[in-house]
């Protein structure tokens, strides 16, 4: 049995809900729903848009200084690993 079928409506149910909003909301008010859910999907895809728009610039962003090479300021001392003191030649009694 296929568990996706039941998710996809059919014609016959698309027909049957399309007439149940028309019965709730009348036929006058139908265009301005479907005005104001366009504007609303317009709205998402702008925002949609300018998100992924900044998502790239900060992506460029991050690519540029990875590819940079460090350089360490002038007046900063390189990293020189602290060395252990020798070992007493004498063991410990």
């Amino acid at each position: 049995m296929n568990m996706l079928a039941f998710g996809v409506p059919g014609p016959s149910e698309w027909v049957l809900i399309l007439v149940i909003v028309l019965v709730l909301f009348g036929a006058k008010k139908l265009p301005e729903l479907a005005r104001s859910l366009g504007q609303s999907m317009n709205e998402f895809r702008k925002a949609r848009e300018d998100f992924d728009k900044e998502l790239h610039a900060a992506g460029n962003e991050v690519k540029g200084a990875v590819q940079q090479p460090y350089q360490p300021s002038p007046n900063q001392q390189p990293y020189q690993p602290q060395q252990n003191p020798p070992r007493p030649s004498q063991p410990a009694a």
